[in-house]
């Protein structure tokens, strides 16, 4: 989600909660400033589980890799 620090800052508590689900980037001017994240999910480890996903081929295009996806569901 993508908040002015103007808005952040009037909505502090309101931001604050939804940070446990998500990320929060606050912007000023039109630029981003600064990322508010939770401290309990370690994104790291969610990356590390997604590594290995999708196979090492390389004929697979971003088609390929969709399809793959759909046929897990």
């Amino acid at each position: 989600m993508i908040v002015t620090a103007t808005e952040f800052k009037t909505n502090l508590g309101k931001y604050l909660e939804l940070a446990t689900m998500q990320d929060i980037f606050i912007t000023k001017n039109g630029k981003n400033i600064a990322r508010l994240t939770s401290p309990s999910i370690n994104k790291l480890s969610i990356l590390d589980d997604l590594v290995g996903i999708i196979p090492q081929q390389e004929n697979m295009d971003t088609d390929g890799i969709r399809e793959e996806r759909l046929t897990r569901q």
